[in-house]
């Protein structure tokens, strides 16, 4: 992999500024393309399953090149802005002068669990928010939810997705569909319990980095997945309230293909009962209504009308476009008035 630095002339003053962001999840990346900017992608990161960008999961984005952080270190490349996920990446960016905004995608007490951390939340709470006001960083949430679990909430960018980025839905396949990786290790997130308890037995078929789950494979790629999201009848997303939100990303990518929704009960759900999908904390009850989808495609197509105007009114590209650039402005404040302190 080679990277140059482009020399003062490589990129025109008035073309959007340079971003370098950290991979994490190459679905919420791929989004940053809707804000027309040139970016480097951090890969080969410790703790991810693979070294580079994960082309099953998207392609990568328009205007972007992979990078390594010690490539970094050795060019002389500026940045508007750098956009990191954890405090892993916070710190290997430190030796890089430029904006940092710090996106919280997971709840603290969902993460804790998950990893098994000895650390309490409020510890990790509290370290985070003194290193951000240390370094001049601002902070932004994938959701309320999630920002409010870090005590940041002041900035809230929610997911989106894109109806005109997806097929026409069919849904000639009697079957349900959930996407999820690491399923074993979020199985109380999930509720995956409680998924077992209303779905076992029917057709549900399962997409996703799941190891231990023989049979349960990724889609091949983006193009792959939007098949398998226009031929099936509805999705499934079950989560803990405390934990999770009652959507992700999965969740508003059936709704933009046009799949209504089954789940539980959910204070964050964008899901309308009886509208756009149905939902339910009584696994018998939930399972009827999957039975009412593989019966009636007409009801699955019609609710999945309502699920893709959802998503088109409250998720849109648009929304999250205006955000992101808020919070990055907001994060090249803060860089400048620390520097000036």
């Amino acid at each position: 992999m080679s990277f140059r630095a482009p020399n003062n002339g490589g990129e025109s003053p008035s073309a959007p500024g340079r971003l370098l962001v950290f991979d994490c999840h190459e679905a919420w990346v791929y989004q940053l393309r809707w804000l027309g900017h040139p970016m480097d992608v951090v890969v080969g990161l410790k703790g991810r399953h693979t070294e580079g960008w994960d082309e099953a999961m998207r392609p990568l984005p328009p205007h972007a090149r992979l990078v390594r952080i010690d490539q970094l270190r050795a060019a002389n490349q500026s940045y508007d802005c750098i956009i990191a996920h954890n405090l892993t990446d916070l710190l290997d960016s430190k030796s890089l002068a430029a904006p940092r905004l710090f996106v919280v995608h997971g709840t603290l007490e969902g993460i804790a669990l998950e990893q098994g951390s000895v650390t309490s939340p409020a510890e990790l709470r509290h370290a985070v928010a003194e290193y951000l006001e240390l370094i001049g960083a601002h902070a932004m949430a994938v959701s309320r939810l999630k920002g409010r679990s870090w005590g940041l909430e002041d900035d809230i960018v929610p997911l989106a997705a894109d109806p005109a980025d997806y097929l026409p839905h069919r849904g000639d396949l009697a079957c349900g569909l959930r996407i999820a990786n690491d399923i074993r290790r979020k199985a109380r997130t999930l509720l995956w319990d409680f998924h077992q308890a209303a779905f076992a037995g029917l057709p549900v078929t399962l997409v996703g980095r799941n190891d231990e789950m023989p049979g349960v494979e990724p889609a091949q790629d983006w193009a792959s997945l939007k098949q398998i999201l226009s031929r099936h009848r509805f999705f499934v997303h079950t989560a803990d309230p405390h934990l999770e939100d009652g959507y992700n990303m999965a969740t508003l990518e059936a709704m933009a293909a046009g799949l209504p929704v089954l789940g539980n009960r959910h204070p964050t759900s964008p899901v309308v009962h009886g509208a756009s999908g149905f939902l339910s904390d009584d696994p018998s009850e939930l399972r009827a209504c999957a039975l009412r989808l593989l019966d009636d495609a007409e009801l699955a197509a019609r609710m999945g009308r309502a699920a893709q105007k959802t998503v088109a009114d409250n998720f849109s590209p648009e929304q999250f476009q205006a955000g992101i650039r808020r919070a990055i402005e907001s994060a090249r404040r803060k860089w400048r008035a620390r520097r000036q302190t």
